[in-house]
């Protein structure tokens, strides 16, 4: 939905029907998913509760929605058929807000909700619950008497976690701006039974993010107290390469296993991964880097760099192949970095800049042939091509960097790192004051 679109009454969304792309009906709304927050901040909704044809009830994450309007929702055709399980974070709007009794914060008067409205945060893929729909009155009044208005979610109380209770939902809600860097250091010396609960509390997103944060006997230990469908649920949301170094640490049936659940695509895409030796730019390689093919724009191309989801290292360039223009590819024909892109018309074509003098790395080639490459050319990301001159991947100064330095660096708290040192150079500049 686009930025700037009318408000929605989640009221009119109930029974709707969903479709793919192509115009086919996979089921109906039969609800939302919302996640409220500490204060009075706007509940994110991350979700849709979907009845498929099959009377299946499934989510639907607002990142698969494509469109909201006329009575319909529109996804992106990817569906995730395993039953909706309610988490402890989550709040159903339809069957949890509705019909509440809250207050006004100004007067402190009682009164129902009737409805809330939605809206898709500009310039973000981000759904959020502004409003609120209330009606005055006593309850069981009858519900035409009393007056009706609309206010911002934060001018009610009566919803938020504190006044709830929720345990580890409040916590959980006060980490929500932290980076996954910095949750995983704080999930890291939480205790194991809080941690889990932490976890599971996370939605799948979310919680991908931060495991690739984590050092890997953490990673296990979450990944072993969540349910095998929800564990490989975590595992499709994670970048390949992390989730594949994951993966190598299990035991071999547990691998088998998640890997049997997750989708053909992804767990294709592990696997291809997990063939290659792991301190080898195979081993290292991320499989989703920008593929363009040769008749694609310097403007498709800024397009795809400029999407939130990627890491720096990997949209600071694209590589041009030939169809498929999915990994493995067609024939490798070069890379168009970044900067390139800047200097030329959005209506040049990438093959006609494409950079093809740089030699692509060998998926066998070992680790500190990867960093002389990366260091000697001045690169941030590399291409991997197999002998057939297909685009394989691109291996990333991050996925490196994580294989050179020592194995508990990710134990640091950085915070506190750069409070000593701040504290040690304030010392040194008294004992210079006072000569």
């Amino acid at each position: 939905m686009a930025a700037g679109a009318p408000r929605i009454f989640v009221s009119h969304l109930a029974g709707v029907p969903v479709f793919d792309p192509h115009g086919d009906q996979v089921g109906r709304v039969r609800d939302l998913v919302a996640m409220l927050r500490v204060g009075r901040r706007p509940p994110r909704l991350l979700g849709m509760v979907v009845e498929v044809l099959s009377r299946r009830r499934i989510f639907l994450p607002m990142t698969r929605v494509t469109g909201v309007e006329s009575g319909q929702v529109i996804t992106t055709g990817v569906l995730n058929m395993r039953r909706f399980e309610q988490r402890p974070t989550e709040r159903l709007v339809l069957g949890e807000l509705l019909d509440r009794r809250v207050r006004i914060v100004d007067t402190g008067e009682e009164v129902a909700v009737l409805d809330v409205s939605i809206q898709q945060l500009p310039a973000r893929r981000d759904w959020e619950i502004d409003k609120v729909f209330v009606r005055k009155g006593k309850p069981g009044a009858l519900r035409r008497k009393g007056e009706t208005l609309t206010v911002e979610w934060s001018a009610v109380t009566g919803f938020s976690l504190e006044e709830n209770g929720q345990g580890a939902e409040s916590l959980l809600a006060t980490f929500e701006q932290l980076r996954p860097a910095d949750l995983a250091n704080v999930l890291h010396h939480l205790s194991p039974k809080r941690r889990a609960e932490v976890a599971a509390a996370l939605d799948d997103d979310r919680l991908a993010d931060v495991l690739e944060e984590l050092p890997d006997d953490d990673q296990v230990e979450i990944l072993g107290k969540l349910k095998e469908e929800r564990a490989a649920d975590v595992l499709e949301a994670m970048d390949p390469d992390d989730a594949a170094d994951l993966l190598s640490e299990l035991p071999e049936e547990d691998k088998e296993r998640l890997l049997a659940l997750m989708r053909p695509d992804d767990a294709a895409d592990v696997r291809r991964l997990l063939s290659y030796e792991e301190r080898t730019a195979g081993g290292l390689m991320t499989t989703e880097p920008i593929v363009l093919r040769p008749d694609a724009t310097v403007a498709d191309a800024l397009a795809r760099v400029r999407q939130q989801d990627l890491s720096p290292a990997l949209a600071a360039q694209v590589y041009v192949c030939r169809p498929p223009d999915e990994t493995p590819t067609g024939k490798y024909l070069g890379t168009v970095h970044f900067q390139r892109l800047l200097r030329d018309p959005p209506f040049t074509l990438v093959s006609s800049i494409v950079d093809s003098d740089l030699p692509p790395l060998a998926p066998d080639t070992p680790l500190p042939e990867v960093t002389s490459y990366l260091a000697a050319y001045n690169m941030v990301a590399a291409p991997v091509v197999d002998e057939g001159g297909s685009l394989l991947g691109a291996v990333t100064v991050d996925d490196v960097l994580d294989h050179l330095l020592p194995e508990d660096w990710r134990e640091t708290d950085f915070e506190e790192s750069a409070h000593e040192e701040s504290a040690r150079d304030e010392s040194a500049r008294e004992e210079s004051a006072h000569g």
